[in-house]
């Protein structure tokens, strides 16, 4: 399996193979979206939690893990590492978007302060490294995070995080529309289920960024070297 060839979109189904990929450090980012400790909280209900296992088990033995990896070798090239959290300003949350007031499971208040909007201990920012707030699925349109982009001259944006579906689709296509590089790194994000994770992936690749894997992604960061 190959970056190349996997996750092709009907549209996709026959292009041509992409180029190979090499970002030099210092025009590269890696952003991680929303892995806060509010989604690893265990389920009072025993239904829900059970749906919610497989999701748990990624988290804990696929995507933290491997985003852990993957910020580790970052900080060492030289790529700037980035985080967004969800978070709101106001305690009462009415600084949020419309989205994240609706009723249902997309209803979030997570105050910045409390502890479960925190980033999760194992991929805790550190130094000067850049957290932004947002009350919104996209980090771009929530934040100023492409200015702190451009300013810094970054061209090439890797993505991880959580859901793939929702927070990570929606910040990456903001960032393909202001004509940044993307790569999703897939096994360093997830969706509520395999499928939602697979599908968005799909959906998203080739047109709006790069699906890769982990080694792949470390790859293209160590091929410029």
């Amino acid at each position: 399996m190959s970056w190349k060839s996997d996750f092709r979109s009907f549209y996709y189904e026959g292009a041509p193979e992409p180029e190979e990929m090499s970002f030099l450090p210092e025009e590269t980012a890696l952003l991680v979206i929303d892995i806060q400790n509010t989604y690893l909280e265990a389920k009072d209900d025993a239904h829900e939690a059970a749906r919610w296992q497989p999701f748990m088990e990624r988290m804990n033995e696929v995507v933290i893990p491997n985003t852990a990896r993957l910020i580790d070798h970052c900080r060492t090239s030289g790529v700037e590492v980035l985080f967004a959290r969800i978070a709101c300003l106001k305690d009462d949350g009415r600084d949020r978007s419309l989205s994240q007031k609706k009723p249902g499971w997309n209803y979030l208040l997570l105050p910045k302060e409390r502890e479960d909007s925190q980033v999760v201990p194992e991929l805790a920012p550190q130094a000067d490294e850049i957290v932004v707030c947002k009350t919104t699925d996209s980090a771009l349109t929530g934040t100023n995070l492409r200015l702190i982009l451009h300013n810094m001259g970054i061209k090439h944006v890797i993505c991880a995080g959580i859901f793939t579906d929702q927070c990570v689709s929606s910040t990456v296509r903001s960032l393909a529309d202001e004509s940044f590089n993307v790569v999703v790194v897939e096994n360093c994000c997830a969706a509520g289920t395999m499928e939602l994770h697979e599908k968005e992936l799909e959906i998203i690749n080739m047109i709006y960024c790069q699906v890769a894997s982990l080694d792949e992604t470390i790859g293209f960061i160590n091929a410029s070297s």
